[in-house]
């Protein structure tokens, strides 16, 4: 790793391909399984394929973009620099309700996997008491600022890989060939309008594995070389995880057969009847580690986002950015805390929901960011040639477009609330500042005229 001038290390790109690992592969790869199998069978896997060649396509366009700028941000910093202020408010309070949403559905994953194994979860007092009070917890551990993330953080990155590999290498082992049937389900064999219907079903849970990519290119500044580096990443990454999910997807298939809808923890169950109770607690062990830790992580990254709105561009009001003792944003916490204590009252598969929609949102101003740059080269890349130039962003946009014919009425109208909310945030804001521009301008006046 490289030192800067100030002291503090920057990230190599083996760092950040591991980062990328840990922010993509959340509680899905364990929980959500079985919901994809159970709309498409044997082909869930080719629907796995075909949704991480989707998303890369959108990766790429953020990959484009993240070679034409170093600072941190993301979407809402392309849109910005694209399209101005409101459009980069807009991406900036998504993407932290996204955080959000991300955080409280973390939460929600741990307590399910918990209720597999430990029926006292099933009491709503006990489980509502465990979700707030984790939420409670990650707040109060943030205060401290981030002494413990980078321990959860690795602890949390190992525990999945060992498990996921483990999985994978001794599963295969005991599949049986006979279970790879039926290919798709009689309802989607039957009709057009039947396998859309599961198609469409099944494709908007699989782009949920694959959203935390975004969140990479978020964190630029602590980035060696993040114009080279972060492209080069978002390609690995994806790559990687495609083939991980796949082989995941075929060993539990392979292991359950149509059993695999039946249930919640399908990777554990699978592992259980292929290996025995050893197989079962080791994978439930790695999921809780790695669950919670992208639950701890989040909980850190989700406020500092916010905090880089008010410090970084005076979005919000200074006061959201300040920071206590520790140098935490004590007041992006309590209002994260805040937030994700509303959603962790959701169902897992909601606020999954939730979070496709507002990688939705995120993605379709970013592609368009990029298009524009693209035309104009007004931000030249550095390093990072899109292939194709507009054929890319142009089906990242179509893909991301068809996406909408899958969000339910009360997902889509959790969008409207928060874009609302919002943009009404964002006129008394500019209003505060224009008035606080008047006062300046009034007092300059008068010390000239003293």
């Amino acid at each position: 790793m490289k030192t800067v001038k100030d002291g503090g290390k920057k990230l190599s790109f083996l760092s950040i391909y591991f980062l990328g690992i840990n922010a993509v592969i959340g509680s899905g790869a364990f929980l959500l399984l079985q919901v994809i199998y159970r709309d498409m069978n044997l082909m869930s896997v080719l629907v796995l394929l075909f949704a991480a060649l989707t998303v890369s396509m959108v990766a790429l366009c953020y990959a484009d973009l993240a070679s034409r700028f170093k600072e941190s941000g993301a979407a809402w910093i392309y849109s910005y620099n694209a399209f101005g202020r409101f459009t980069g408010f807009e991406l900036g309070i998504f993407i932290w309700f996204l955080g959000c949403c991300t955080l409280s559905a973390e939460v929600v994953a741990l307590l399910t996997t918990l209720k597999s194994f430990l029926p006292v979860f099933n009491n709503p007092v006990v489980y509502y008491s465990s979700v707030f009070g984790l939420i409670i917890l990650f707040a109060i551990i943030n205060f401290f600022g981030r002494t413990l993330v980078k321990l959860v953080d690795n602890t949390s990155s190992a525990a999945k890989m060992i498990t996921i590999i483990i999985f994978i290498v001794v599963g295969a082992f005991v599949i049986h060939f006979s279970h790879f049937k039926p290919v798709i389900p009689t309802a989607a064999a039957n009709s057009f309008t039947g396998f859309f219907h599961h198609f469409g079903a099944a494709f908007s849970v699989v782009f949920y594995l694959f959203t935390g990519f975004s969140f990479l290119p978020i964190a630029a500044k602590q980035m060696n070389n993040p114009e080279k580096n972060i492209p080069r990443v978002l390609i690995a990454v994806m790559i990687s995880v495609s083939i991980l999910y796949s082989l995941m997807m075929l060993v539990a298939i392979g292991i359950l057969g149509t059993r695999m809808s039946d249930y919640s923890t399908p990777i554990a169950i699978a592992f259980r009847d292929g290996v025995g109770t050893w197989g079962y607690f080791l994978v439930i062990a790695g999921m809780l580690i790695s669950i919670f830790g992208v639950a701890f992580t989040a909980s850190f990254n989700t406020p500092s986002l916010i905090a880089s709105l008010a410090n970084e561009h005076g979005m919000l009001p200074k006061v959201v950015g300040k920071k206590n003792r520790y140098n935490a944003p004590w007041i992006s916490i309590i209002l994260t805390a805040v937030v994700s204590l509303l959603l962790v009252t959701q169902s897992y598969l909601f606020l999954v929901s939730c979070i496709v929609l507002a990688s939705f949102v995120q993605y379709v101003p970013t592609i368009f960011a990029d298009i524009r740059f693209l035309h104009t080269n007004e931000f030249p890349t550095h390093g990072f040639k899109l292939p194709g130039k507009y054929i890319i962003p142009a089906l990242a946009l179509l893909i991301s477009l068809y996406m909408v014919t899958n969000f339910t009425v009360k997902t889509i109208m959790v969008g409207v609330i928060v874009a609302v909310l919002a943009a009404i945030s964002y006129i008394f804001i500019e209003k505060d500042e224009e008035k606080e521009k008047e006062r300046q301008a009034k007092l300059a006046q008068l010390r000239k005229k003293n």
